[in-house]
């Protein structure tokens, strides 16, 4: 199966870009932080984050999914690493990802089973990890690492 997605991107002013999904979905300001930007939206490294964890947190629900559980709340904080490469170009070195368990883990059985495959059902991650670097743990309410 072969399917594509469109985004639209126009210039405003400045480094402020009118980000278009498509019709039936809400347009949004992307903007660089200060002092480029006016830090009127997220950056494209915002954006880049959002997508991996967006494409997990959904990849964790597909995979428990998979054993009919459901993971019940759970959120995902990404952090992107910014460094320079050897041309001195700002780059995305690394990313980071904690995915939180809301609830008792012992409540999803196949937790671990669901732990061991849900990142290979991510189409962002997998296709970013190509490129950069990209840890991921899944945590429980109570902090400890879950799976692995």
């Amino acid at each position: 199966m072969s399917e594509s997605v469109t985004v639209t991107v126009t210039r405003q002013q400045d480094f402020q870009f009118l980000v278009e999904f498509g019709p039936q979905y809400a347009t949004m300001i992307a903007d660089e932080p200060a002092p480029v930007g006016e830090d009127m939206g997220p950056s494209p490294q915002h954006l880049l984050a959002a997508s991996i964890a967006n494409c997990l947190c959904a990849s964790l629900t597909f995979a428990c999914r998979k054993y009919h559980e459901d993971p019940g709340e759970f959120s995902a904080s990404v952090t992107c690493e910014i460094g320079r490469n050897a041309a001195k170009r700002l780059r995305v070195t690394r990313i980071d990802v904690a995915i939180t368990m809301n609830g008792d883990p012992a409540a999803v059985p196949h937790l671990n089973r669901a732990l061991a495959s849900f990142e290979d059902f991510c189409t962002v991650t997998e296709s970013v990890r190509a490129g950069i670097e990209v840890n991921v743990q899944v945590l429980g309410p109570d902090g400890a690492r879950l799976g692995q």
